[in-house]
C-alpha cells in the first residue's frame, strides 16, 4: 500500500499554460493536470485506456468524428488508440487516469504536451 498527497507532489511546468502532477503505479498512472484558458494539447494518441476526471472548469476535446465539450464535475471515458486533442476553454482542473501506465511520459517522450501550439483545427478541417 502507498499513500500519495497532491500537495506533496512537485507540479512539473510542460509549457507556459499547462502544469502537470503524476503518480506512476505499476500498473497505472494518475496525473493531475493544471491547464490555463487558452491552453492546448495536440492531436496525438496513445495505447492506454483514459479517463479523464474534470474537478474544473470546461475542456473541449476534439476526435475524428466531433467535439465533446466536458464541464467541471463530469468524467469522460478515451478508447486506447483514439486520436484526441484538448482546448481549456477556462482555467481547469483534470485529474486523467490511464491503464496501463504511461511509459512514455516516464522515458520522457512526451514532446507534444510541452508545446506552445494554437487551437486545435475543427473536426471539419482534417
Amino acid at each position: 500500500m502507498a499513500i500519495h498527497r497532491w500537495d506533496a507532489i512537485e507540479r512539473e511546468q510542460l509549457n507556459p499554460l499547462v502544469e502537470r502532477q503524476a503518480i506512476h503505479s505499476a500498473r497505472m498512472t494518475m496525473a493531475r493536470l493544471y491547464l490555463k484558458a487558452g491552453a492546448v494539447v495536440p492531436r496525438h494518441h496513445h495505447e492506454n485506456e483514459q479517463c479523464t476526471v474534470l474537478e474544473s472548469g470546461k475542456l473541449r476535446f476534439l476526435f475524428d468524428d466531433g467535439e465533446q465539450i466536458l464541464s467541471g464535475g463530469e468524467v469522460m471515458q478515451i478508447a486506447p488508440n483514439a486520436p484526441h486533442a484538448v482546448e481549456a476553454l477556462e482555467d481547469s482542473v483534470a485529474l486523467d487516469l490511464f491503464a496501463p501506465r504511461r511509459e512514455d511520459w516516464l522515458r520522457g517522450d512526451d514532446a507534444y504536451l510541452r508545446t506552445t501550439a494554437g487551437v486545435p483545427p475543427s473536426p471539419a478541417a482534417r
